[in-house]
């Protein structure tokens, strides 16, 4: 059974119908199939997905992001990679069931694979906590970025979470801790890295794993530091304003190209990746090659200096100012700065003490005058 979100009820109609016209024996009074019907119909199916999903709102976004059928990260794993070797658990509490990561081989070369996943059906999904990371698994994932680094393996993250557990026990181990460890460690490597986020890009918990040289991003995905609820439910006290909270939040695959806070949208099949998964896989392999290609060119300290620059640079280029910056310039500035707050500071100190040296001179010559 095909789920169908809200806007999707002329599509749902449509396939419906067409439905009925492929299987005519099981519908009263229909007895042949009329293909030229269904070609109609078929034709008719395509042009609505493609003028439903070019016009897409963030709000509407937000839901494809989060469709229950769309692809998840062990789909991915087992069809873009060969020869995967799972790797579990973080050698100090235990294994989180909510990451995939291990070995696997992608086009005769080694790579380390380290995926969120969500789960298909209810029992998974509650098998992988939805995709909420615990800090064990983010502690996994350090300790493979760092076998990754010493052996030289790139490193492929897929990203799909609501965001880090939240959960008493998580904090009580330390999920903040783990997921600042996190980000520490993807920016100190020295070997490619590249993030991939498939559906939702949520909070700390997503950025702890994309901190990498290359953000790639599903043209239907989304990533942002809160869900669209939770924004509604901070600024207007209202959870039902989510697609002003999405609007104002950039949280769209070309809100964010345009930032430059990803590298490359990978494009969807219309009506979202889950409707045609040999073509998104298709797209999502051919990206990972590009980029392995142009970051396998560079040094260990280059790849270390691209990561830096880039995250230095995310709102300097392009940013709601004018008055725009770049990474040395925002240093120097800074510094110069610094400098002329401690020479004001050291102008005031002398004045002040001219003043109170002053008071006390002519308290003295008072003194002198008047009780003497």
């Amino acid at each position: 059974m095909k789920n169908y979100l809200n806007f999707e009820n002329d599509i749902k109609n449509i396939e419906a119908e067409i439905d009925k016209l492929k299987d005519p024996y099981n519908n009263e009074g229909i007895s042949t199939v009329d293909t030229g019907k269904i070609d109609k119909l078929q034709s008719d199916l395509d042009k609505k997905l493609k003028d439903i999903y070019s016009n897409l709102d963030p709000w509407q976004t937000t839901l494809v992001a989060r469709h229950e059928d769309r692809p998840k990260s062990k789909f991915f794993i087992e069809n873009i990679f060969e020869n995967f070797f799972s790797l579990s658990g973080d050698r100090l509490f235990g294994e989180d069931k909510s990451s995939i990561a291990g070995l696997a081989n992608f086009e005769g070369n080694s790579v380390m694979v380290i995926g969120q996943e969500k789960g298909d059906d209810l029992e998974s999904r509650i098998e992988r906590n939805f995709g909420m990371m615990k800090p064990e698994g983010y502690r996994k994932s350090i300790r493979l970025m760092k076998i990754a680094d010493k052996f030289g393996l790139p490193v492929i993250i897929f990203i799909d979470t609501p965001g880090a557990y939240p959960g008493v026990g998580a904090e009580e181990r330390g999920q903040a801790e783990a997921i600042a460890k996190s980000i520490e460690c993807s920016l100190s490597l020295s070997v490619p890295t590249i993030s991939i986020i498939i559906g939702e890009g949520g909070s700390g918990g997503a950025i702890a794993l994309a901190s990498s040289n290359k953000i790639l991003m599903l043209e239907n995905a989304i990533y942002s530091v809160i869900s669209p609820e939770g924004c509604a439910s901070i600024l207007w006290r209202d959870p039902k304003k989510t697609l002003e909270a999405a609007t104002a939040m950039k949280l769209t695959s070309r809100d964010l190209l345009k930032l430059k806070i990803i590298d490359e949208i990978i494009p969807e099949p219309s009506g979202g990746a889950h409707r045609d998964r040999d073509q998104i896989l298709f797209e999502l392999k051919k990206s990972i090659r590009i980029n392995l290609a142009e970051l396998k060119t560079m040094s260990r300290q280059d790849i270390i200096e691209h990561r830096k620059n880039k995250f230095l640079n995310i709102g300097r280029e392009k940013s709601l100012s004018d008055n725009v910056l770049s990474s040395n310039d925002l240093f120097s500035n800074n510094v110069s700065k610094i400098f002329d707050v401690k020479n004001k500071i050291r102008s005031k100190k002398f004045y002040g003490f001219l003043l109170i040296f002053s008071i006390g001179v002519l308290s003295l010559i008072i003194f002198q005058l008047f009780f003497r």
